[in-house]
């Protein structure tokens, strides 16, 4: 995850700021929105809706945006799109394991999208469970860096049950297990810490080593997967160290 990190924020400089918030915007609103559909629009009563609440609000998304995403997926407000979640599993160049997560409102259309971006660069969607296997779900969270010991962060996080802490450039990641995510956070927050966000992502078992072209071609796959509206993330189980990442960073 480490790796994907970085490749999200080369993506994010390439992208310029207002298009990459855009996107989170636009992943936010239909987070909440399906997390009201399923659970209620009242956060108290409803975890994944006040994660994704806590996770629009520390991107400044206004709070009337946030009001409209939940009563988007009540059905409160007239008109509103019915979202769904769907994930796609496949091989892109060299063999590299794909995990897709989207959520749409027509799921002919996101189909058929995620196939063409497969074929393109030489890729194939596969069925369900072609490559599941090869991911653990587990719960990421992230705080700004800035200001934080990071040997105190440590010791407070594994009292709070977390797994694991990687350092990246601007932030730390906390991991946790697929269950403890929202305790870990609630219990962060009360020794002070600023969470930037937290959701659930798919780490691969095992990383595979490719060559500067297929990276390219990979890099391209997944840029192209991440600029559809309708994919919220995308996951691979290609190795992303440094000699990669310039792969992209020169796209």
């Amino acid at each position: 995850m480490a790796g994907h990190s970085k490749w999200a924020n080369i993506k994010r400089k390439k992208a310029g700021v207002d298009a990459a918030r855009n996107k989170i915007f636009n992943k936010l609103v239909k987070e909440i929105s399906v997390a009201a559909r399923e659970g209620g629009g009242e956060p108290e009563h409803n975890p994944r809706l006040a994660m994704a609440i806590e996770n629009a609000k520390s991107q400044n998304m206004p709070k009337d945006n946030i009001q409209r995403a939940i009563k988007k997926g009540t059905g409160e407000l007239e008109g509103g799109s019915s979202y769904e979640e769907l994930t796609y599993e496949g091989y892109g160049p060299g063999g590299i394991a794909y995990f897709v997560e989207c959520t749409t409102d027509n799921q002919n259309r996101t189909v058929g999208e995620i196939r063409s971006a497969f074929t393109k660069f030489g890729g194939k969607l596969g069925q369900n469970g072609s490559v599941d296997y090869m991911f653990d779900q587990k719960g990421l969270i992230k705080i700004k860096a800035e200001g934080v010991d990071q040997e105190q962060l440590m010791l407070e996080a594994i009292d709070a049950g977390a797994e694991d802490i990687k350092e990246e450039e601007d932030h730390l990641e906390v991991y946790t297990v697929r269950e403890d995510l929202m305790p870990v956070r609630a219990k962060l927050e009360e020794f002070g810490y600023q969470i930037a966000s937290a959701e659930l992502v798919r780490i691969p078992q095992t990383l595979t080593k490719v060559d500067e072209d297929t990276a390219l071609s990979n890099f391209k796959l997944m840029e192209l997967l991440e600029d559809n509206d309708d994919v919220s993330n995308v996951f691979t189980n290609m190795q992303m160290d440094e000699e990669t990442l310039a792969v992209a960073e020169n796209m």
